[in-house]
């Protein structure tokens, strides 16, 4: 069924929740993959990107400060996972990602904008439901 879970994450407390979803759902299928998909947006977070001296370096970072939480829920639960860091607007990223890799599940979790931004601007989750070839779990 779901084999090869994609888990969008920004380290925000929506991606936490998506997190405990997608980990609910991997405890029930052994052979599932979850991968831990970050996008880091240049537009938004060039300073991480200049603080950075290589990918390695950038990716420790990462680990220890925004996907820690997230990668210490997954060891604790005891399930195979990797994590895999994207360059690029997220929401466009997320969907060629999981569309190459057909992924057979992405979970994401829904973003706190306001209902004018997320008119005018448009969510990461829509973006993603709406162009995605499988289907998208959006968690509140």
């Amino acid at each position: 069924m779901f084999q090869q879970i994609l888990l969008a994450t920004d380290g925000s407390e929506h991606s936490l929740r998506a997190t405990e979803r997608a980990i609910e759902l991997a405890r029930h299928l052994p052979s599932a993959q979850v991968e831990v998909v970050y996008v880091i947006d240049a537009a938004k977070t060039r300073h991480e990107v200049l603080q950075s001296h290589s990918d390695d370096d950038l990716l420790a970072d990462l680990r220890s400060s925004r996907l820690y939480e997230t990668e210490t829920k997954i060891k604790a639960a005891g399930l195979s996972y990797s994590i895999k860091v994207l360059h690029g607007e997220p929401g466009p990223s997320i969907v060629h990602h999981a569309n190459q890799k057909e992924a057979d599940l992405v979970i994401i979790g829904s973003r706190g904008r306001n209902a004018l931004q997320e008119m005018v601007l448009g969510s990461v989750s829509h973006k993603v439901a709406k162009r995605a070839n499988c289907p998208v779990m959006i968690v509140k």
